[in-house]
């Protein structure tokens, strides 16, 4: 189903778990780095508005998208405490093939780091064909993907904790 029309930052904060004492990682990209500031304001405002403290949210910036991957395995090898991850990023279409290839390695790259590992990593590239797009997305008519990503990352860490406990 299409987005079009679509706030991504509503949400139903009362159906949020407590995020007080929870640890958030965010790896930043610096390639788009004024798309990819809002998306990291997004998630940093949903993140501390639904109760995590400001000193518990850590923050990596890299290069850009395709270093991501590395940046989130080596914050899940540094920060064991960390409840999950976000990993923001922007790739714009370009007239070459490289947009494929860095959508592909990044997406796949993520998606490993979820199943090898037991901090789950929050996907908050946007992969968009025109840089107004992406300003749709990250704070524009779309809302924020930053804040929905944050969201997500409040419940996987809830989940991470719920089967902790079941373990």
């Amino acid at each position: 189903m299409a987005t079009a029309g679509k706030n991504l930052s509503e949400y139903d904060k009362e159906k949020l778990p407590n995020a007080k004492n929870f640890r958030i990682g965010i790896v930043v990209s610096e390639w788009n780095e004024t798309i990819t500031q809002n998306l990291f304001q997004g998630a940093f405002d949903v993140l501390t508005e639904n109760g995590v403290l400001k000193e518990n949210i850590v923050r990596w910036n890299v290069p850009g998208s395709f270093e991501l991957i590395y940046g989130c395995k080596k914050m899940q090898e540094s920060f064991e405490m960390l409840d999950a991850i976000i990993a923001v990023g922007n790739v714009i279409q370009g007239e070459t093939k490289h947009f494929d290839f860095v959508c592909e390695g990044v997406t796949q790259g993520i998606k490993d780091l979820n199943i090898q590992n037991d901090i789950p990593v929050i996907f908050c590239v946007l992969t968009d064909d025109t840089i107004q797009q992406s300003k749709d997305r990250s704070g524009g008519k779309h809302g924020n993907k930053g804040a929905e990503a944050a969201v997500a990352a409040i419940k996987m860490a809830q989940l991470r904790k719920d089967a902790k406990f079941y373990k």
